[in-house]
């Protein structure tokens, strides 16, 4: 059986789907969690391997070709190797790529490797130390640069490092995350501060436009140029400095959204279809389970919900929006 294609009320055909295979984390980053922390799903109300490759089966018959494993942290899961394993066998899926924030990934690069994972995205919001202490409330950032040096060794190919920017957080670091693409092949991507499930006054004064990334070059005397050639950019805006290895990205969901485009779905740790990360739809295809029929057509109606756009610059305007916005917290729905 064939299933009908994935494509929704504005012609957006959706062949993208992340799948969180936790809501836990061994990190506890301020744009995250709350400073108080999160009650983690026990283990039960969990999707497990069998079920996560079950849906994407049926997704993969309705088009889905690409794979983004997230959590939480996903390398807390155990035996993720043997998941991935099973999710790049099933006949459709053509990429799967992981996004981490490296503290576990060094000793297991190798494995996921192995096991078919080809792209690798590790968080690092900043490189020194007493600072990614803060922003992680914990984390060693030395574990972080040991996972980007192991995944360059085994050769996952593109890996790109994802920037949360934060104004008076970290913007000062932005220099020496363009430095990083001069002499190596990585993409650094910058990325939009969101308010994914809180909306505080804290991330509205922490919020900085990406526009500030391109003012930085051409204060610094950097000449760039956009560019396509980066595989799997999705939302991101891509450019390359004269003379670099490497390139940077800007990804800025509330500036410039790319809505219009959007081609993802999303599978939460406990079993939700959501096909928008900001608005509050989302479908428990969990209880389908052993029905592809009934899966097929619960992706097709959570489709079916998926507004145009998500008007997060509305919530930065203190503006009235047109939809119920998440309570979950990225770290719950998987970014």
């Amino acid at each position: 059986m064939t299933a009908s294609i994935l494509q929704d009320r504005f012609g957006r055909r959706h062949d993208y789907l992340r799948i969180s295979v936790t809501d836990k984390c061994n990190l506890s980053c301020v744009y995250c969690m709350p400073e108080e922390g999160m009650e983690f799903e026990p283990e039960e109300k969990l999707m497990s391997d069998d079920e996560i490759v079950e849906v994407v089966t049926v997704a993969a018959r309705m088009g889905i070709r690409k794979l983004r494993i997230t959590g939480g942290e996903p390398l807390v899961r155990k035996n993720l190797d043997r998941l991935i394993s099973r999710l790049t066998a099933i006949p459709g899926i053509e990429d799967t790529a992981l996004t981490t924030n490296g503290m576990f990934l060094a000793p297991k690069a190798e494995k996921l490797k192995a096991a078919g994972l080809t792209r690798i995205n590790i968080s690092l919001d900043s490189m020194r130390a007493d600072r990614f202490r803060f922003i992680t409330r914990g984390g060693d950032v030395r574990k972080v640069l040991a996972a980007l040096k192991a995944s360059i060794q085994v050769g996952f190919d593109p890996i790109k490092i994802n920037v949360v920017l934060m104004k008076g957080i970290n913007d000062d670091e932005i220099d020496d995350f363009l430095a990083l693409t001069l002499n190596s092949k990585l993409t650094v991507r910058f990325i939009e501060y969101m308010p994914i499930g809180h909306e505080s006054k804290d991330w509205k004064s922490q919020y900085l436009p990406l526009s500030t990334v391109l003012e930085r070059c051409q204060a610094l005397g950097m000449s760039y140029q956009p560019i396509n050639e980066v595989y799997g950019n999705g939302p991101s805006e891509n450019y390359q400095i004269a003379g670099a290895q490497g390139s940077f990205g800007l990804i800025h969901p509330v500036s410039d959204h790319f809505c219009s485009n959007c081609n993802r779905l999303r599978l939460t740790a406990d079993g939700m279809i959501k096909p928008c990360l900001y608005w509050n739809y989302e479908t428990h295809v969990r209880s389908a389970i052993g029905q592809p029929e009934l899966i097929e057509r619960l992706f097709r109606e959570t489709l079916a919900l998926k507004p145009e756009t998500h008007e997060m610059a509305k919530a930065l305007a203190n503006q009235e929006r047109s939809h119920q916005p998440t309570v979950r917290r990225m770290s719950q729905i998987g970014g």
